[in-house]
């Protein structure tokens, strides 16, 4: 290691970008461009600086960097959770893509709270973000008035409206409520049923799919987040009021999987007597016993494509407003 670095360490300022460009023969110019634009940067070279920075503990000082050249590196990323692969998948995709771009993503949970997101979002932009990611699209008045002003790049997934507040990666709620109901319809379904959360993307699929339907449809409502537990409870319910039910639209995998094994433990057969659809398209819906009629959205795709919106936005190219990654109706063997 160089007499450079060697002091350096004593230093009370330790070590700088100065020691690293020595310890790894390169100019500090090119250390800065490893922290803030890897892509450019080649392999073998940015792997000797990467090497350079473990090996002597450097931390570059973000905050001052934004503070002189108004860059942070930095993107918020807000989602309800990451329990299950349903937003983890789009997650890890987005987070993937915007780090081999040169960007650290920070990530918040909202759950399913407007206010909370509200807090949240308070934390994050203090941070001074070059970018946001939210999921859906219903927000407080005062929060999407403030996120329309503050002049940065923001991109909304999960959801469609036609009114963005910048950029929006998503497909429409209300669409797969419909496509469900007209699956039901097409099966000669008599007495539907629907076991929904209260969330406001499961309402809108709630609402697609009693739009269609013309006949009653019994409810089940149930606060976020869903679990397997409530899909049984959501059953007993159903039954309460509806025996005859035959066919149950829930608004998520694990209620569905809740309204399956309940029904299994009655004795009631499904698809014969009862057919269940689902929506995530979830780890287990192939496997379960029946297999799980779903709705299948591509997370991934909408992490990939959110992630290369605010790159090349932030590269001073006009990203795409709007952008439908649609979804596919899985037919298995509950319906």
């Amino acid at each position: 290691m160089s007499e450079s670095v060697r002091r350096s360490r004593s230093a009370p300022k330790g070590i700088r970008i100065t020691d690293v460009a020595a310890s790894a023969g390169v100019s500090p110019i090119t250390v800065s461009r490893v922290f803030n634009a890897p892509q450019t940067v080649a392999p073998e070279t940015l792997l000797r600086v990467r090497q350079a920075v473990q090996e002597l503990g450097y931390v570059p000082n973000r905050l001052a960097g934004g503070l002189s050249s108004a860059k942070s590196r930095l993107i918020a990323a807000i989602v309800p959770t990451v329990a299950h692969s349903l937003f983890s998948e789009s997650v890890q995709v987005f987070s993937d893509t915007m780090s081999r771009a040169g960007y650290q993503v920070l990530l918040g949970l909202s759950g399913y709270s407007d206010e909370d997101e509200d807090t949240l979002l308070d934390a994050v932009l203090s941070r001074r973000p070059e970018g946001v990611l939210l999921t859906g699209v219903a927000h407080t008045a005062t929060l999407r008035a403030r996120l329309l002003r503050i002049g940065i790049p923001i991109v909304e997934t999960w959801d469609m409206t036609e009114h963005p507040i910048d950029m929006l990666v998503g497909f429409s709620h209300y669409a797969i409520g419909v496509a469900v109901a007209q699956h039901f319809i097409a099966r000669d379904m008599k007495r539907p049923a629907l076991v929904s959360a209260s969330d406001n993307r499961a309402l809108a699929r709630r609402r697609g799919f009693v739009d269609t339907l013309d006949m009653d449809v019994v409810e089940v409502i149930v606060s976020p987040p869903s679990s397997v537990a409530l899909g049984r409870e959501g059953l007993q319910r159903i039954l309460t009021q509806a025996p005859a039910v035959d066919a149950i639209f829930c608004s998520s995998d694990l209620l569905a999987l809740g309204v399956v094994s309940q029904a299994r433990k009655l004795g009631i057969a499904i698809p014969d007597r009862l057919a269940v659809c689902g929506f995530g398209d979830l780890e287990f819906a192939a496997d379960t016993t029946p297999a799980l009629t779903t709705v299948r959205v591509d997370g991934k795709r909408i992490g990939a494509t959110a992630a290369r919106c605010l790159i090349e936005r932030l590269g001073g190219a006009p990203g795409k407003n709007l952008i439908d990654v649609s979804f596919e109706l899985v037919v298995r063997e509950t319906t």
